[in-house]
């Protein structure tokens, strides 16, 4: 999880404040060092068409068409090849390989919006979301009220806690939607199954992210920003997804590694060091749009020496999942 701005002589990436159980069985709010940025990649520009009008004269004859014309105007337009299956067998053979000298626990999920194929790895894991958890807060809130009616100052909240990741605005926020009630809540309206907020006094409200959750239910969030069936409103959907594309340099790590030229990403990342065992929980959700195709990706990790093992485990566990989706076009 990311800090805020303003605060002891942050630098542009503002660190996260990390979470504090007490008998330290949850961790405390910590520092540390930014995470290492991510290349930003230019987005391709889309061309507007043209197509000109030509009148015929309503008694000119059409010319007569030869006999190849006529023979290729009765055959059937040519579909477009069908996307390959996933082979879940040789996903899951080639992550075991790359986790074997790596430490777990390591969930993951993707999912084309587009076309419905899927992959999961260790679905049953249920891990912490440490920052994740600041979408569906946002997203909860705009459930209760929409953006155009937020004041300026929970807007000004609503991006330093996505963009920024700050904590203390995610506390107020937390606030706002009601707390572990509310959490829950509005994750039951976007479908989420396995992710409830924790209720009680936390420290320093940190509460939200030490939530249990799935991959599959941050698959479900991410749909949930995309889908015309989602309960949250387009244009509210949209800011969610403008916050998500924005996140500041050192933050933008994580799934948007498996990027191809053109591609869009929104995404929000967490990282979260346990005092108990000094062992830091690293997680990446978000959406890879472009080419036609919606990815959404979830992909989280528990028990890292350090944030960068963390998000090199993210990044090496996402390409190797969308390899078997699509060959990025040269």
């Amino acid at each position: 999880m990311v800090a805020g701005r303003g605060v002891g002589g942050y630098s542009r990436v503002v660190l996260a404040g990390l979470l504090l159980v007490p008998l330290a069985l949850w961790p405390l709010p910590e520092r540390e060092p930014a995470p290492r940025p991510v290349a930003l990649h230019q987005r391709a520009a889309i061309l507007p068409q043209q197509q000109a009008l030509v009148e015929v004269p309503a008694l000119a004859k059409p010319p007569k068409k030869s006999k190849v014309e006529v023979q290729a105007s009765r055959e059937p337009p040519k579909k477009s090849k069908p996307d390959p299956p996933i082979e879940a067998k040789k996903i899951t053979k080639r992550l075991d390989r790359y986790l074997a000298g790596r430490p777990g626990p390591v969930t993951a999920m993707v999912k084309d919006l587009t076309t419905g194929r899927l992959y999961r790895y260790h679905r049953n894991e249920r891990l912490i979301t440490a920052s994740t958890a600041k979408v569906q807060i946002l997203m909860a809130l705009l459930l209760k009220t929409p953006w155009h009616k937020l004041s300026k100052a929970t807007k000004r909240d609503a991006d330093l806690m996505i963009r920024y990741s700050d904590n203390h605005a995610a506390d107020r926020l937390w606030l706002r939607i009601g707390g572990a009630a509310g959490f829950t809540k509005a994750g039951r309206k976007y479908g989420l199954r396995h992710t409830q907020g924790v209720p009680g006094n936390c420290v320093d409200l940190y509460c939200w992210g030490i939530t249990r959750t799935s991959a599959e239910d941050q698959v479900r969030l991410m749909k949930a920003l995309v889908s015309a069936k989602s309960p949250l409103r387009a244009k509210d959907r949209a800011q969610v997804l403008r916050l998500m594309g924005k996140v500041i340099d050192g933050q933008d790590w994580g799934v948007g590694a498996a990027r191809c030229k053109g591609d869009r990403v929104a995404l929000k990342n967490g990282w979260l060091k346990h005092v108990s065992n000094k062992r830091w929980a690293i997680i990446s959700v978000g959406l890879i749009r472009g080419h036609g195709h919606d990815y959404a990706v979830a992909v989280l990790t528990e028990n890292n020496a350090d944030t960068g093992q963390g998000i090199a485990t993210v990044e090496g566990v996402t390409e190797r999942i969308m390899k078997s989706f699509r060959s990025c076009r040269t």
